[in-house]
């Protein structure tokens, strides 16, 4: 039997600081800002244009400049995160290895390959050009065309410094090319990246302009005091955090900014378990299996006879809501579904391994009351809460498949993972509610 390793002493530090999430946070209320005063902004420095806020999707876009350029400022210029070993990076090599232009060209075949299987897929799969999807095709097909031709400079530029040039894209090259071995794995590796990225960019764009033009053209006046609209424009307005900072995360995995991807989750459980979360495989919309909202209508509905105990209750989602949006936050530069950028553990990180699934659970039970329904039906009640359950369960079935994925990966993660089964209010309380020694819990090895 193997023996238990020791809990760390401590908490180990973050790979991004708080600062990260902070500055781009900032940068985001600047250009909400902006957009909601522009019918003034506009009359007095007498732009063309309406007189109206700027609240069109392609404003939308623009808040992933306002909100990810202060971040990229900071981890280059404060955090200087291009000088990690973890970049593998080496800024102080003068001569290049012989063939290195084979090997750039090589890796570009790779990245050019792989996007045009992705194009191939856009085109194809019918739900890319319907509703909402339709902008994130637009605004794909107008970037392709610099990302192709700046990929050649800047491979050409990076490899130069990069500690081992034939990373994975190139091993992808190599293996259309025909000229040199490669590694079917690191093949796989690259296949799995892109495909987050593919997927989640697509979706992404997708929803940044409703939530964006919604808090932009928000009357306040006209929420006035009532409980119900002032919880509502709050959690818009921390959705909307969430989405443009996780858009930042998906769209800079460079390595330079050490935010690239190490590895995309290599089991298949993970993707399942993530994909069924997502359109068009959503299994929780309506008329899915997992539809919790039959004969339900919501919080405000039922509590509205109550005005104090609506207020209490508007603030609870609101916080859950904030919660939600600072985990996001706080992975600065690399958020991402399915993959390993390397470990945080600051924010709300310091109480759970997963604050935002939690957070969001826990908002879905209070916001929705399933097991209160319209039409009185005991059965209705019943299959609602159920159904909701089972929508948590699949939660912490992805929970544990990315902790399968980052126990192997890390030995920092392992150290995180010991330290807050043990020191975490949440976990350890869970655990203990569970039964689960912690001391077992700290003797978690990769292959769990």
């Amino acid at each position: 039997m193997t023996a238990a390793k020791p809990v760390p002493a401590r908490r180990p530090a973050s790979d991004v600081s708080s600062a990260v999430g902070l500055v781009g946070l900032s940068g985001l209320f600047v250009w909400i800002a902006i957009c909601r005063n522009w019918a003034g902004i506009a009359e007095a420095f007498n732009l063309a244009g309406p007189r109206e806020p700027m609240s069109g999707p392609y404003a939308a876009l623009a808040t992933l400049l306002f909100t990810g350029t202060p971040m990229v400022a900071w981890s280059l210029l404060v955090d200087r995160v291009h000088r990690r070993a973890s970049t593998g990076i080496d800024w102080t090599q003068r001569d290049s290895e012989p063939g290195l232009l084979s090997v750039s060209i090589t890796k570009i075949a790779g990245l050019w390959a792989i996007w045009a299987i992705i194009g191939f897929l856009y085109c194809v799969a019918r739900w890319y050009w319907e509703g909402q999807y339709q902008f994130a095709m637009e605004v794909l097909a107008i970037g392709a065309v610099p990302m192709v031709l700046l990929s050649v400079p800047y491979v050409l530029w990076l490899d130069r410094y990069l500690v081992e040039p034939r990373d994975h894209a190139w091993h992808f090259g190599a293996m259309l090319l025909g000229r040199e071995p490669y590694s079917s794995e690191a093949v796989l590796a690259h296949w799995r990246s892109w495909a987050v990225k593919g997927f989640f960019i697509a979706f992404m764009i997708s929803i940044l302009p409703g939530g964006f033009a919604y808090v932009v053209t928000l009357d306040l006046a006209d929420v006035g005091s009532d409980p119900v609209r002032v919880a509502g424009g709050l959690i818009e307005l921390l959705f909307l955090i969430d989405v443009h900072t996780a858009m930042v995360g998906y769209l800079v995995t460079f390595r330079p900014l050490d935010a690239h991807i190490r590895s995309a989750n290599p089991h298949v459980a993970g993707w399942v378990a993530a994909l069924m979360c997502y359109p068009p495989f959503i299994l929780m919309g309506d008329g899915g299996p997992l539809n919790y909202h039959y004969a339900t209508s919501d919080w405000a509905y039922w509590l509205a006879d109550y005005p104090l105990l609506l207020w209490v209750w508007g603030a609870w989602l609101v916080f859950l809501t904030g919660v939600y949006a600072w985990a996001t936050v706080i992975f600065g530069l690399r958020f991402s579904n399915l993959t390993y950028r390397g470990v945080i553990t600051n924010g709300p990180y310091r109480f759970t391994r997963h604050p935002a699934y939690l957070s969001k659970n826990a908002f879905w039970w209070f916001a929705t009351l399933p097991f209160l329904v319209t039409n009185d039906s005991t059965v209705d009640a019943i299959r609602n809460t159920v159904v909701l359950g089972l929508v948590s369960a699949v939660y912490y079935w992805r929970a544990r498949t990315e902790e399968a994925h980052l126990l192997a990966e890390d030995a920092k993660y392992r150290e995180y993972h010991a330290w807050m089964g043990e020191n975490a209010l949440i976990p350890r309380t869970l655990s203990r509610l569970a039964g689960i020694r912690p001391e077992r819990r700290s003797a978690l090895q990769p292959a769990e």
